[in-house]
């Protein structure tokens, strides 16, 4: 897998913007697969304005957003309406996240998180356009990826190192327990507290350590009176799962390959 994207022709584009669209979905639809079956990717040919890949084996679908340097907590993504209606809808799109630098327009990352970790509290509502602006009224999006755990980022490439195809589908097979959980809510207790369950950082952790993240856990959910008992419901989940185990007396070790 090259990851240079200037072998890409973008001479008849006067935009830089443009040419950098050009170039990255030139890189993914040459070097890029499926993450979900391993299968080779098409580009939709007349801008869908809901993804930019699509797989013909399994039908899913993947929206690429890029940006030179770091991945940061946060993606600028369009209409904050439409985002949300996606969000809820049967189309909505897988995406991937290319980071490169500009000097020499080489690839330094790049990741998928399966649709099915996103859900409305990560999407953020920008400003609303002032009444001079073109586009007066108009309100923007931001995803939120820095609450989103860990074992949802899977790396094709990171910090300029590329993974192996099977560790790619590996990884993505690991997160299908997530779409199974079928409403928002009990989709957001799941990822919450999953995300507090990697920032303990080592593989072994006591019932009590999750306790701590009570108050944080409240603010996120305010209507429920008791968290502890969440938190103990949402661990039960993960160990059959396959994501912890229970070792016994309030103990469990994490099971799962990568950072979880």
């Amino acid at each position: 897998m090259e990851l240079i994207l200037s072998k890409f022709s973008t001479s008849e584009y006067k935009s830089q913007t443009q040419k950098i669209r050009v170039m990255t979905e030139g890189w993914v639809n040459k070097s890029v697969f499926c993450p979900n079956c391993g299968n080779s990717l098409n580009h939709f040919e007349n801008n869908s304005p809901v993804a930019d890949f699509y797989c013909k084996k399994c039908a899913e679908e993947y929206e690429l957003k890029s940006k030179n340097g770091e991945i940061g907590k946060k993606i600028v993504d369009g209409a904050y309406s439409t985002m949300i209606e996606r969000l809820t809808s049967d189309n909505n799109p897988n995406f991937f996240f290319l980071t490169y630098d500009k000097s020499n327009f080489e690839i330094k990352n790049f990741l998928t998180i399966p649709k099915y970790f996103f859900v409305p509290a990560m999407i953020e509502k920008r400003k609303a356009l002032s009444p001079a602006a073109r586009r007066a009224g108009w309100v923007g999006c931001n995803i939120d990826v820095s609450n989103i755990p860990e074992i949802g980022k899977i790396f094709f490439v990171q910090n300029g190192v590329v993974k192996s195809k099977d560790e790619v589908l590996e990884k993505w097979s690991k997160t299908e327990f997530i779409k199974e959980v079928e409403s928002f809510e009990s989709k957001g207790w799941l990822l919450d507290v999953l995300f507090c369950i990697e920032k303990i950082r080592k593989k072994h952790f006591s019932l009590d350590e999750v306790y701590k993240f009570e108050l944080e856990l409240k603010a996120k959910h305010p209507t429920n009176n008791n968290v502890q008992a969440k938190i103990r419901q949402q661990l039960q989940i993960l160990r059959d799962k396959n994501i912890i185990e229970f070792v016994g007396r309030g103990e469990y070790q994490k099971i799962t390959s990568g950072k979880v």
